[in-house]
């Protein structure tokens, strides 16, 4: 039975997205959009649908007279942004150690034994990089009951973030650090802390903005040229 357009733009959204997250489409990729519709088998009309829905998600640009590119911020849009992030999600552990109840608390906990599980099946190469609900972040910012900051932490920033933080956690030792920050910002929501949960967080934030950018600048300079 033949899939509804909605449905085809749904599932090859998501697949455009899990491939741009994970690198295999690198940053600043051309998308070729015929190719797509055949790597894909849809037709023309549900891609342009999930190229618009790339789009609304700052994932890919449309540059005139080139076609769409992935997204490949700069390393000062890329700091705004962590900015940002270090404001809202301290604010959304704050807001979440005073809201969420003891069995969303220990859901949370449950999560982190499943990303430990993951780090050493892959010998600490990479975090978990599933999206929505098995996302410590992501659960976080639900948890905060706060609609405006879901939107805002939930929306346009979301999937940027997931990217840049899967994809500069490789081939480092943040995978493991990061977990052991999780474990400290659970244990905080876990109390109640709201002060402790909030102080974690936004130093978490800031630890992952610094691994990100020192990657950067070394990508930037390979041979360590002054």
């Amino acid at each position: 039975m033949t899939q509804p357009a909605t449905t085809l733009a749904n599932r090859v959204c998501e697949a455009i997205v899990q491939d741009i997250v994970t690198g295999v489409i690198p940053q600043g990729a051309k998308l070729n959009e015929p190719e797509l519709a055949r790597v894909h088998g849809i037709s023309r009309g549900p891609l342009r649908e999930a190229m618009s829905r790339l789009e609304a998600m700052r994932l890919i640009k449309r540059v005139p007279n080139v076609g769409a590119r992935v997204v490949d911020l700069s390393y000062d849009e890329l700091l705004e942004i962590y900015q940002i992030r270090e404001a809202l999600e301290g604010l959304a552990a704050r807001l979440a150690a005073q809201n969420m109840s003891k069995a969303e608390a220990q859901d949370l906990r449950n999560l982190l034994v499943d990303h430990e599980r993951h780090i050493e099946q892959t010998h600490g190469e990479s975090y978990f990089k599933q999206e929505g609900d098995v996302d410590f972040h992501y659960r976080i910012v639900q948890g905060s009951n706060n609609q405006r900051l879901i939107n805002i932490l939930g929306g346009e920033l979301y999937n940027l973030v997931r990217m840049y933080r899967y994809q500069f956690s490789l081939s480092s030792n943040r995978p493991q650090q990061a977990l052991k920050e999780h474990d400290q910002i659970c244990a905080a929501i876990e109390e109640g802390d709201a002060e402790l949960a909030e102080w974690l967080m936004r130093r978490h934030i800031g630890n992952a903005r610094r691994n990100i950018m020192q990657r950067m600048q070394a990508d930037a300079n390979p041979a360590g040229d002054s």
